[in-house]
C-alpha cells in the first residue's frame, strides 16, 4: 500500500480544491459571559474562516510553521499553512491501512517533533515515522484491543494520556473491553510499553488535556445525555502512582469531580457537545461544546463562548507565538487571535 506523506509540512494540492472555491456563509461571534474573559480575547476579536469543505474536521495541532489536522471519516491528516490558498493532504490513509475504516483523529506532536495519531481504524496510538511507516506506540490492554483512541495529551514526561470510546468503531464491530477507558502510556525506545488503565467508570470520554502544573487530568465527556468536563487531581506518590517505567513516574487519578455541566447549553440553535479540548498558559480551559469552544477558568466558571454555529470537534494553539486558537468545526477550519498563549 502507498503511503502518501509530506513531511516538513511540504504539502500538495488536494483534490477536493479545500478554500480554492468561495467559502460558504459563516457566521461566528465572541459571547462574552465575565468580565474576566477580557484578558484573554480583544472585545472585537474575530473567527475567521481559513478553509472549508471537510467531511469532520478534528485534532488540530501545529507542527513545523504550520497547522495539521485530522478528517476523521475521509482517512486523511491535512495540512493549512498561512499564505497557502488551500489546506492539502499531508498524509493518506491516516488511521486505517486497509482503507475500509475511520482515519486518525486527535493529533499531538513529541519532544522530538513526531507526529502521534490516535489511529480509529486500527485501534491504536501510533507515531508517523520519517519513511512514512507507523509504529504502534499502544493497541491493547491485558491483551484486549482498545476500541477507537479517540484524543491524547503528552506530559512533560512524555506520559501520553489517551481516551478510548468506540466512536471510531467499524459498524458491527464488538469492543473487548466493557468499558470506555482512559489509559496512560510512556513510549520506550526499542521495547513494548504495557499501556495503563487509568479510569473505567466514564462512558463517552473524549477530549484530554493537563493543568499547567500537570496536577490536573480534564476529561471531556461527550455524553449526549449529560456532556460535562471533568478534573481528576494526580497522585504521584506512595500507593497511588499508577506506575514506573525506566523510572518515569504514571500518576494516578483520584476521584473525579464534575469541573462543568455543559447539558444546559444545547439547543437547536447550539449544536455539539464537549468534545475536545486545550489548556492555556494560565490554566484555563478552552473546551469544544455546545455551540463552539467554550472558555472556563481553572475553577470551571464559564467565562464565554466562541461561537461558530457548527458542531465543533476541538481546538489548538498555534503560531509563532502560540498565541492564536485554531478550530476544527465539523467542515470548517477557523482562527481566532487570542490575547493568551496556549500551553
Amino acid at each position: 500500500m502507498k503511503l502518501t506523506v509530506l513531511s516538513s509540512l511540504a504539502f500538495v494540492i488536494t483534490s477536493l480544491a479545500l478554500a480554492a472555491d468561495p467559502l460558504p456563509e459563516f457566521k461566528g461571534s465572541i459571547e462574552k459571559l465575565d468580565p474576566a474573559l477580557d484578558a484573554l480575547l480583544d472585545s472585537d476579536a474575530k473567527v475567521e474562516v481559513l478553509a472549508s469543505g471537510f467531511n469532520w474536521s478534528e485534532g488540530p495541532v501545529w507542527k513545523e510553521g504550520g497547522l495539521v489536522f485530522s478528517d476523521v471519516p475521509e482517512n486523511t491528516v491535512f495540512g493549512w499553512k498561512e499564505g497557502e490558498k488551500a489546506a492539502s493532504v499531508v498524509l493518506k490513509p491516516s488511521g486505517s491501512l486497509s482503507g475500509d475504516g475511520q482515519g486518525s483523529n486527535g493529533l499531538a506532536v513529541n519532544a522530538k517533533g513526531s507526529l502521534i495519531l490516535c489511529q480509529h481504524g486500527e485501534r491504536r496510538i501510533a507515531r508517523l515515522e520519517k519513511d512514512g511507516s507507523f509504529t504502534a506506540l499502544a493497541d491493547k490492554y491485558n491483551d484486549k484491543r482498545f476500541n477507537s483512541p479517540n484524543d491524547l495529551v503528552i506530559s512533560s514526561k512524555g506520559v501520553i494520556f489517551f481516551t478510548d470510546p468506540p466512536y471510531g468503531m467499524k459498524k458491527g464491530e464488538a469492543p473487548d473491553a466493557p468499558y470506555h477507558g482512559i489509559y496512560a502510556v510512556y513510549p520506550v525506545e526499542g521495547q513494548k510499553s504495557p499501556a495503563m488503565l487509568l479510569i473505567d467508570d466514564i462512558k463517552w470520554p473524549n477530549g484530554i488535556a493537563l493543568s499547567p502544573d500537570e496536577q490536573t487530568l480534564y476529561i471531556a465527556v461527550s455524553d449526549k445525555d449529560n456532556t460535562r468536563i471533568m478534573a481528576y487531581d494526580l497522585v504521584s506518590k506512595g500507593k497511588g502512582i499508577a506506575g514506573i517505567i525506566n523510572g518515569v513516574i504514571v500518576p494516578k487519578p483520584a476521584k473525579g469531580r464534575e469541573l462543568f455541566n455543559a447539558q444546559k447549553l444545547k439547543s437547536p440553535e447550539r449544536k455539539g457537545g464537549c468534545d475536545g479540548m486545550k489548556v492555556d498558559s494560565q490554566g484555563n480551559i478552552w473546551t469544544t461544546g455546545p455551540g463552539g469552544v467554550l472558555i472556563l477558568d481553572k475553577d470551571g466558571k464559564h467565562l464565554g463562548s466562541i461561537l461558530t454555529g457548527q458542531a465543533t470537534a476541538n481546538c489548538a494553539w498555534g503560531g509563532e507565538d502560540k498565541s492564536t486558537l485554531y478550530i476544527t468545526a465539523d467542515m470548517f477550519l477557523l482562527r481566532v487571535k487570542t490575547k493568551v498563549k496556549g500551553l
